[in-house]
């Protein structure tokens, strides 16, 4: 993990592999951002005439490096775009932070340290910054054989060693709690994105959730495993229905987050298809390659509990995990089954690939037994949100109007794309069956929203839930953006923990 530390260090005299400064777009060319002036001073006050006389405009995503001048301990300036400079009297947008420090990190692939000299007029601003650089300074080396690299070399592909915050104040409590709070996120981000990117054969439902027993015991949550015999005997048809056609059983998790102030209890529930081959529907040609990527929903969930954990926060946050691997065998469900759900509802399956939606029924009915304030559930679910959305902005579907708009708004705060769906009503009559209680799909069109109508079938009375498809922005597939890497992202995690401190705070619910 990156290390991270603040610094009242002047950029000039700090020892660093490269010192980060921000280049905005002003009206009449590009503008260094507040924090650049010791190393525009280096440069004679010229800075911004070179890099504009390199091509440099400001424009988010722009990357720039140039030698360092004479009086700068650090050997080369990296310079990063922040995108449009902000009217007179306005600071810079956190979003904009985020990803001009995530961009300086990944160019920073390989370093030691990085002295971001970035706007940091208050502790939010300083939380951005941290959280951009830390998120951005990650990659997933796992797998990777550096065994022909020369003994003691450094590794050029591993992230950034450490990323100092200058102009920061490590004495300032707010200051301090800002960082604390964005290095156990971002640790958290990463534990999700290594979890997605980790290949299905090493993920399978009984190691995910080894691995949340593991997490549990180094910091303080209970963990519980329902394995397959305990699932088969408490009557979930959905998750024994989806991994039935497995050699690798499904499991269902429970990892709880639990404090003695703690006056609202909020219940996260994550889908975790840990492989999805699409069952006898058997997906086409070209569609199973990232289909590891399908436990999104229940890496955001774990995530988010463990960093709950990690910030001690006042609110009971309880985490679901709906583990199972969808296959084709001689024992997988068929199209045309019908199964006993825990609720006691039947379901005819018409298509073994809409299955999502059926572990995560089974998981909502046993999180809504112990009567929680609200349950979100998180999930790639479904390829119509994609059309509907794009690749980088989930859906957020509630039977709540006032509860979905707070949480696309908390969204939208931490820098996650999101957008309100709704759930028309007349969607609910294409899920009826002839043989049983309902179909697992409904009409074609609207296949997004008829995914969330079906859920909402499995809350419990009178509680708040909202349902985030995560199929977008779960999996990026294109080059790294920003603090945004290659593979999995960590999708819906930082909106999570911003909900769950929300709750602690008694601003909802």
């Amino acid at each position: 993990m990156t290390a991270l530390t603040l610094s009242t260090s002047s950029a000039a005299t700090l020892r660093a592999d490269a010192v980060v400064v921000g280049l905005a777009k002003g009206d009449n060319g590009p503008v260094l951002a507040p924090g650049a002036e010791a190393v525009d001073a280096a440069f004679d006050g010229k800075l911004a005439d070179v890099l504009e006389t390199l091509g440099a405009s400001g424009a988010e995503g722009e990357v720039t490096k140039v030698p360092a001048a004479g009086g700068l301990k650090a050997p080369v300036v990296l310079v990063t775009g922040l995108g449009d400079a902000p009217a007179k009297g306005e600071g810079y947008d956190h979003e904009a932070l985020r990803r001009a420090a995530g961009a300086a990190s990944r160019a920073l692939t390989g370093s030691k340290k990085g002295a971001f000299a970035l706007p940091v007029e208050d502790a939010a601003a300083v939380a951005a910054v941290a959280e951009g650089a830390l998120l951005g300074a990650y990659s997933f080396t796992a797998y990777r054989n550096n065994g022909d690299a020369k003994k003691g070399a450094a590794d050029k592909s591993a992230p950034l060693a450490e990323v100092a915050v200058l102009g920061a104040k490590p004495r300032d409590k707010a200051h301090k709690a800002a960082a604390e709070r964005a290095q156990a996120l971002a640790a958290e981000v990463n534990r999700a994105r290594d979890l997605i990117n980790t290949p299905s054969n090493d993920l399978t439902p009984k190691s995910f959730a080894a691995q949340a027993q593991a997490a549990g015991k180094e910091h303080g949550l209970k963990v519980e495993v329902l394995d397959e015999k305990a699932l088969k005997k408490g009557g979930y048809g959905g998750l024994m229905g989806v991994g039935q056609g497995s050699e690798n059983p499904p499991r269902l998790v429970k990892i709880s987050h639990t404090h003695t102030k703690a006056k609202k209890h909020l219940a996260l529930v994550g889908k975790g298809i840990t492989y999805d081959s699409g069952g006898i529907s058997l997906k086409p040609a070209g569609h199973n390659e990232t289909m590891k990527c399908d436990m999104s929903g229940a890496a955001a969930v774990f995530a988010a509990v463990v960093t709950a954990a990690r910030l001690d926060l006042p609110v009971n946050v309880t985490g679901w995990l709906a583990l199972a691997e969808n296959m084709p065998s001689g024992s997988a469900t068929r199209p045309g089954d019908v199964l006993t759900m825990y609720s006691g509802k039947t379901v005819e399956v018409l298509n073994t690939d809409a299955e999502g939606r059926l572990v995560l029924a089974d998981a909502i009915t046993r999180a809504s037994e112990e009567r929680p304030d609200a349950i979100v559930d998180v999930a790639t679910l479904t390829g119509a949100m994609v059309v509907a959305l794009g690749n980088r902005t989930f859906g957020i579907m509630a039977n709540d109007d006032a509860y979905r708009t707070a949480i696309h708004e908390i969204a939208e705060e931490v820098g996650e794309e999101s957008w309100p769906m709704p759930m028309p009503a007349e969607l609910r009559k294409t899920l009826d069956s002839p043989v049983a209680d309902l179909k697992n799909i409904g009409e074609r069109m609207g296949g997004g929203l008829l995914a969330g109508v079906f859920l909402k079938e499995f809350v419990g009375e009178g509680i708040a839930w909202a349902h985030l498809d995560i199929a977008g922005p779960a999996f990026h597939e294109g080059a790294p953006y920003g603090y945004t890497p290659k593979g999995g992202t960590g999708s819906a995690v930082r909106t999570l923990v911003r909900l769950a401190e929300r709750t602690a705070a008694g601003d909802l619910l």
